[in-house]
């Protein structure tokens, strides 16, 4: 069973990187672009055969390692 996590800073923390490629893309000619956040995605493969179960692994996961929880937040999918 295969889970995504996807982590990205909170609001009230600056991204420099976000802020970088919106200054890029305002200078390429996308005009409508009002901001950019950037993120991390991880796809994690397990041997679980629930999808609750698998979901409670990969969320514990992204608590410990995957993510830092002071200044992340995270979502995590499970495919089925």
């Amino acid at each position: 069973m295969k889970a995504r996590v996807y982590v990205t800073l909170k609001p009230s923390v600056f991204d420099p990187q976000g802020r970088v490629v919106a200054d890029a893309l305002l200078t390429l000619g996308y005009e409508d672009v009002q901001d950019v956040r950037q993120g991390k995605f991880f796809e994690v493969e397990l041997a679980a055969t629930d999808a609750a179960a698998a979901k409670a692994r990969v969320t514990e996961m992204a608590d410990k390692l995957l993510a830092n929880p002071v200044i992340e937040s995270y979502r995590v999918e499970v495919l089925a």
